[in-house]
């Protein structure tokens, strides 16, 4: 039983194969169109999943849809109505954009079936749609390690749907309780980050890094006027602050007053203003967070937790849910905006109207690490970088394993190209840069002159899971980034009376621990825990580097550069490595030094950068 997951046309498109309850693949579109949150009909995901694989398009049994945008037409018509005349410059937007291309989705992905693979398959036959929020719940439940849980997901909006709990069991799953819109706590969020400067649906954890830089100095503001929450963690918006329902901006003149002036322009620079409010609108996400779990435990009555949509992405509040130990257990899905929507449709379908059988985890869960995307044998590897002109030289495992923890302990910036590519936002030990987190100046030069991004954002640690308890302030699993604990008491450096003075992003050049890079202004950090039965490979580099440095943890950020996707071939690693200050680049067994390379090329590269 083949069946294809899709998500597309709104964010952070992507597809997923699913055999016989398995996921065999699974990647977004922006990996390979190299358009960040590409939003097209995934084209190349499809393609690639289907390779993966190893089956033709006619063996395909279902092709799931991961929301009904029939119902997303009847939330936009029926909002232009309750706001109306208001409204109507936002839905004379709207509504060219639907009646061409969102309104007729079935017609539309059939023929975009038909493109790809030929009309000797009905397509409209195979095809089937899920609800968006059902989609995340079941992306949530079905891969976790749980026989039984309450599921919270939580997100901008799907069709109507801000927020849904769920309860699954076995290979059932059952919608209990939902928020509609428009109130929502991930357009809340979404909301500040526009006013704040940054981009709305991928600026929101730049607000999440922000936030430990101020003080929470508009949390009542907020919660007095703005959002209304209720014991059990519902809540509702007051629509007079917003401008998303019936303009083309998410705040308004009301909004502006409240908070004491209009959105700070983007690019310009941040003030101690954006930093207290990114903050306070971090602490109120968190009390809605927290309240709802209570709610959940209490409704539910069960022991197990499980987490999608996007606000599932923000690692803080996690962190601070988790240490309320309200459950026994959270597991939260590494793909859980948009993108995994697409492994939840193909999930639901099988398990659901299929009526088929879950099969019990293996090891953490079946998400197989998030290992899902392309991987590349070492004599494709050779091929494309010869064809590239780079010069490299090819090692056994160990020799590249030691050449490569030897660059690191000498303070080297390493692009790590290695196995299969992650899904969902993360990079895990399979598409990333790596750094020795000792150096209190790696931090800044990373940001400034390998990912090219703003100053005060964080860098991850990944850390051997034996070893995590010793360094940080959690005992539990945190194999996908999405869980912030404090560094080790006995870790971190104790501050002067000046250094602990200082306010806002004064804050950044202060080493607060023995793992500065890593370490945030407030001693959190977003830990990964690495484990050697899901990337033996990248566990054995850290073990490596921790016999000769003592230190079982590595920086670990993206393989990308600001505004780019993740890179997902050999010649993107390529790319970036040549067009950024990275000192050293290993794609499986091949090492490559920027010493050795053309400097006039390194210079073609870096100006291909500016001029994107």
């Amino acid at each position: 039983m083949n069946i294809l997951g899709i998500s597309a046309y709104y964010h952070d498109a992507a597809a997923c194969l699913v055999r016989d309850g398995e996921i065999v693949a699974a990647a977004q579109e922006e990996r390979f169109t190299r358009k960040k949150h590409d939003s097209a009909f995934p084209v190349e995901a499809i393609a690639y999943c289907l390779a993966e694989a190893g089956i033709q398009a006619e063996q395909l049994d279902h092709i799931v849809f991961y929301d009904k945008p029939f119902l997303k037409f009847e939330r936009l018509l029926e909002t232009y109505l309750a706001f109306a005349p208001r409204g109507f410059r936002s839905f004379a937007t709207s509504l060219p954009v639907w009646l061409k291309d969102k309104l007729f989705q079935k017609s539309m992905i059939a023929k975009a079936l038909t493109a790809l693979w030929g009309d000797s398959v009905d397509w409209n036959k195979r095809l089937l749609f899920s609800e968006h929020h059902f989609s995340h719940a079941a992306s949530a439940f079905f891969p976790s390690p749980f026989t039984e849980a309450a599921v919270l997901t939580m997100d901008g909006v799907g069709e109507w749907t801000t927020t849904s709990l769920a309860v699954g069991s076995g290979n059932s799953l059952s919608v209990q309780k939902e928020i509609h819109f428009p109130h929502s706590l991930g357009l809340l969020y979404s909301a500040f980050t526009y006013y704040t400067g940054f981009k709305v649906n991928s600026g929101e954890y730049k607000v999440m890094g922000l936030a430990p830089y101020g003080e929470p100095k508009y949390a009542k503001a907020i919660l007095d006027n703005i959002i209304d929450v209720k014991k059990d963690g519902s809540f509702a918006l007051d629509m007079s602050y917003f401008n998303y329902c019936t303009g083309l901006t998410m705040t308004n003149a009301k909004f502006d007053a409240l908070f004491g002036g209009p959105p700070r322009q983007s690019e310009s620079n941040l003030g101690q203003r954006e930093m207290d409010l990114a903050a306070s609108i971090q602490a109120v996400t968190e009390e809605v967070v927290i309240k709802l779990a209570r709610g959940v435990a209490r409704d539910t009555g069960q022991k197990n937790l499980c987490l999608a949509g996007g606000v599932a992405l923000n690692c803080v509040a996690n962190g601070k849910l988790l240490r309320e130990n309200i459950f026994e257990r959270i597991w939260i899905q590494p793909a859980a905006g948009d993108a995994g929507g697409a492994l939840g449709a193909a999930l639901g379908a099988y398990h659901i109207m299929l009526d088929q059988p879950r099969k019990p985890a293996s090891g953490l869960d079946s998400m197989k690490g998030s290992y899902l995307g392309p991987q590349y044998s070492q004599d494709d590897i050779t091929g494309r970088l010869t064809g590239r002109g780079a010069v490299f030289t090819i090692h056994t495992d160990d020799e590249l394993i030691e050449q490569t923890a030897q660059a690191l302990a000498d303070g080297k910036a390493l692009g790590w190209h290695s196995g299969r590519m992650e899904f969902g936002p993360r990079a895990l030990g399979g598409r990333s840069i790596l750094a020795d987190p000792r150096s209190p100046t790696m931090q800044k030069l990373l940001n400034l002159k390998v990912k090219y991004r703003e100053s005060f954002r964080p860098f991850a640690p990944s850390v051997l899971r034996e070893d995590v308890a010793a360094w940080f302030e959690m005992g539990t699993d945190s194999p996908y980034m999405l869980l912030v604990a404090d560094v080790a008491a006995d870790k971190r450096r104790q501050m002067t009376a000046e250094e602990n003075a200082l306010f806002g992003i004064e804050k950044l050049n202060v080493p607060r621990s023995v793992i500065p890079a890593v370490t945030h202004v407030d001693y959190s950090a977003r830990v990964q825990t690495v484990h050697e039965e899901t990337n033996p490979r990248y566990y054995r580099l850290i073990k490596r580097f921790k016999e000769i440095t003592g230190c079982p943890v590595l920086v670990n950020t993206s393989f990308n550069v600001r505004g780019e996707p993740i890179v997902c071939t050999p010649e993107d690693a390529f790319r970036c490595f040549m067009g950024t200050e990275l000192d050293v680049l290993v794609v499986g067994n091949a090492l490559l030094r920027k010493t050795d390379q053309s400097p006039s090329m390194a210079a073609d590269y870096k100006a291909s950068y500016e001029l994107d």
